[in-house]
């Protein structure tokens, strides 16, 4: 459970090891996980889905986990969902010190509206976070960037993010973060621009009367 003085997330060691097992521990509201790092064994732990959630919902990739009552910290290095992208079932947990620098994804939070975008423009997004260098003390838990000075035709660039003190960008620097453009038009083609013969109308000739029909059927009798 998460204890009243923070948020500290409590594990148990996994004997019980198969497939089997773990989908009868996720219907309980269960989440195996492993912690593995700094040469020691790999440790088969179960987490408190509910719990583990409300740790992540802080955006903490440094974890107070109690194991088996000892408090250690861990470094969050990857969650596994289901097929449908919306449950957790698993976890990997890194044993790291304090002093050591890790390479972390960090979401990027943008803020403001794009000048642009009162111009007519729309904003096309095309990286949601990015990677940096940091001691586990230091990480962010997100990186906010400002769009407000974006006009039409302008573009913001990975070195174009201004990162906390104490980091050091990973993510390729060149890499296109978000651009202002023009809305495009759609133009349905003509059919000669399509290469389609244009098709001819179809001629409706009057029917006639029944009346008329059956004189002239008469006549051609006689």
């Amino acid at each position: 459970m998460v204890s009243k003085s923070g948020l500290v997330l409590k594990a148990q060691t996994k004997s019980e090891r198969g497939k089997k097992h773990n989908a009868k521990l996720r219907q309980q509201g269960i989440i195996p996980a492993i912690i593995y790092g700094h040469k020691q064994e790999p440790q088969p732990v179960v987490l408190n889905e509910h719990d583990f959630a409300e740790v992540l919902h802080y955006g903490k990739k440094l974890l107070d986990i109690e194991v088996d009552g000892k408090p250690t910290k861990l470094l969050l290095k990857d969650i596994q969902y289901d097929h449908l992208g919306k449950r957790m079932i698993h976890a990997d947990l890194v044993r790291v010190d304090l002093s050591e620098k890790v390479t972390v994804a960090v979401p990027l939070i943008f803020k403001g509206t794009a000048a642009g975008v009162a111009e007519g423009g729309v904003t096309e997004e095309h990286l949601d976070s990015i990677e940096i260098e940091c001691t586990v003390t230091e990480i962010p838990e997100s990186i906010e960037v400002s769009i407000k000075g974006l006009k039409i035709d302008d573009s913001m660039y990975v070195k174009d993010i201004v990162l906390p003190q104490g980091t050091k960008l990973v993510t390729n620097p060149e890499l296109l973060v978000m651009a202002c453009k023009e809305p495009v038009e759609i133009v349905e083609p003509s059919p000669e621009e399509a290469g389609l013969e244009p098709t001819a109308p179809e001629v409706i000739t009057e029917r006639k009367p029944k009346e008329e029909e059956g004189e002239e059927a008469g006549k051609e009798k006689k």
